[in-house]
């Protein structure tokens, strides 16, 4: 399993973590994602140790902490082999409290989560989204401090926008606080916004991406095929997905070439799209869910090999797509803002 460097910081990362999103099963939203039990939530842990994949994504919003809770019971006697991240921001509760990243709802948060993980510190802590309403520097202060209590010991942003992102940076710098050493952002062949704005800030700032959703939750699987009826039995039919309404010419599109290169490399499309995202800039983790075995076992064979140039080139060339202002208006003049090197 490869390992990379995370952002400017020294801690370095296997290239997938996996996503405990499925775990829990609570509520509608992710009932639909699945609902992976302790048992079975032990097994899936084993086997990405197995294949060298020690880094474990969560959030307290996920089945209401009961995806936390079951992984601190799968993790028990583990600790010191994994990595653990884990988030806070959205909604847990009815009180006006009970969410954003003020300093009264993160310290109540990261003690709750240390709770339901049974465990002393959190590796890398997410904001999972902005909070408008709160200073950039009391929540700054915040993360800094519990860093010093030895509660967390990395920070990083998800969902972001560019001066979200670079706003905070600054705070951090102005005053001596820790920085975000990446973000978790939504990534993919089919949604590759990400590339106008976030990617090159991740590059000049040295923040690196952890990519959620990368299979654009499932489109990008193999099941979704021109001239054939929309799968019904995955969490975008069932409303478990997130991101807008789907182009479904631009998806075929990009499964045509997803087949092809699949073909010449003899992988499924599922690992080819994976592969594809480990070949640009700032990427340092994917996070790969599973509602089993089987579909873990596949996803962790999305590593180990590398797709051609040429490959990548023609991916890219199926999911290109116009860029809105002002990121049209800058690529008319690359000499003032080039492109990352994809190449």
């Amino acid at each position: 399993m490869e390992n990379r460097q995370l952002g400017a910081s020294g801690l370095h990362v296997p290239v997938l973590s996996f996503g405990t999103a499925t775990f829990g099963g609570q509520g509608d939203f992710f009932k639909a994602w699945g609902n992976t039990q302790l048992a079975d939530a032990k097994k899936l842990v084993n086997l990405c140790l197995d294949a060298g994949v020690n880094f474990f994504d969560t959030a307290n919003v996920y089945s209401h902490g009961v995806s936390e809770e079951i992984l601190g019971l799968a993790l028990e006697g583990l600790r010191n082999r994994v990595l653990i991240s884990t988030k806070a921001t959205f909604t847990m509760g009815d009180g006006p409290n009970d969410f954003g990243s003020s300093r009264f709802h993160l310290i109540t948060s990261v003690e709750a989560s240390l709770r339901r993980l049974k465990t002393d510190y959190i590796d890398i802590f997410h904001l999972h989204g902005f909070d408008a309403n709160t200073p950039v520097e009391e929540t700054l202060r915040t993360l800094d401090d519990l860093i010093t209590a030895g509660k967390i010991r990395y920070i990083a942003c998800s969902n972001f926008s560019g001066w979200h992102l670079m706003k905070s940076l600054s705070a951090s710098e102005r005053y001596g606080w820790a920085k975000y050493v990446a973000h978790q952002a939504y990534y993919s062949l089919l949604d590759r916004e990400f590339e106008w704005e976030l990617m090159p800030l991740g590059i000049d700032q040295k923040v690196s991406t952890i990519v959620w959703s990368p299979l654009a939750s499932g489109q990008l699987g193999g099941k979704y095929r021109r001239g054939q009826p929309i799968p019904q039995d995955n969490r975008r039919a069932q409303g478990g997905s997130h991101g807008p309404e789907t182009d479904y010419e631009r998806l075929y599109k990009i499964v045509d070439a997803l087949d092809e290169v699949a073909e010449e490399t003899g992988k499924t499309v599922a690992q080819v799209a994976i592969n594809w995202l480990l070949q640009r800039p700032t990427i340092a983790n994917i996070i790969i869910g599973a509602r089993n075995e089987e579909q873990l076992k596949q996803n962790l064979d999305a590593v180990g090999w590398n797709l051609t140039v040429d490959q990548v080139k023609k991916l890219d060339a199926a999911s290109d797509r116009d860029p809105i202002y002002p990121y049209w208006h800058q690529r008319q003049n690359l000499k003032l803002n080039p492109l990352p090197k994809f190449y």
